[in-house]
């Protein structure tokens, strides 16, 4: 079998300035204290995915209902994991880093969501008819059987994001730290006069 399309994985990463390296995670680990200290169950991010959440529901709209219910969420979750993997076969670590990390940052979301299936307080949004709104995650967690564990399901999503979210900055700190130069060669110093 043929798998000359995963050729570019063999290529090194585009190196990353020290600089870039820490502003971005800088930027990462301000982001993590942010989305802890939020109580409201929603971040500022959150409001560019919601198009997206809405968009899929019609682009899976043709596919049937079940199809539709999930469709929400599989493009809200689809869309920064395949920006993710055009990253990575760019061989850009901050892009696949960004990507990855908006990924499982929208977990937290979901999860809110998720564990509103049964109390359904939280206000829904709908692209069509508000008469016919229904609750994502009620109406798949119900069809699944598991609309008494929502709260559950929704924990462990919670958690998975945040560890999916660090993870993320380890890896980016780990991949774009500046390698050592080969041995036996010494690193150039400036020169400077006395």
């Amino acid at each position: 079998m043929d798998f000359e399309f995963l050729e570019p994985l063999s290529r090194k990463w585009e190196p990353v300035s020290q600089p870039a390296r820490i502003g971005w995670v800088i930027f990462y680990s301000a982001f993590l204290l942010y989305a802890f200290s939020n109580r409201s169950g929603y971040l500022l991010i959150d409001y560019v995915f919601i198009p997206i959440h809405e968009g899929g529901h019609l682009l899976f709209g043709y596919f049937g209902h079940t199809l539709m219910v999930a469709g929400g969420t599989l493009l809200q979750l689809g869309v920064p994991v395949m920006l993710a993997v055009y990253f990575t076969f760019q061989r850009q670590a901050l892009g696949t880093a960004f990507c990855s990390f908006f990924f499982f940052e929208n977990f937290l979301n979901v999860a809110t969501y998720m564990a509103d299936a049964r109390a359904q307080e939280l206000p829904l949004l709908t692209v069509g008819d508000p008469d016919f709104v229904e609750h994502d995650w009620a109406t798949m967690f119900a069809q699944m059987g598991l609309l008494e564990h929502d709260t559950q399901i929704a924990a462990l999503v919670r958690a998975l994001g945040w560890l999916g979210m660090i993870a993320v900055v380890v890896w980016l700190w780990w991949r774009t730290k500046p390698s050592a130069p080969p041995e036996g060669t010494h690193a150039l110093r400036p020169y400077s006069r006395i």
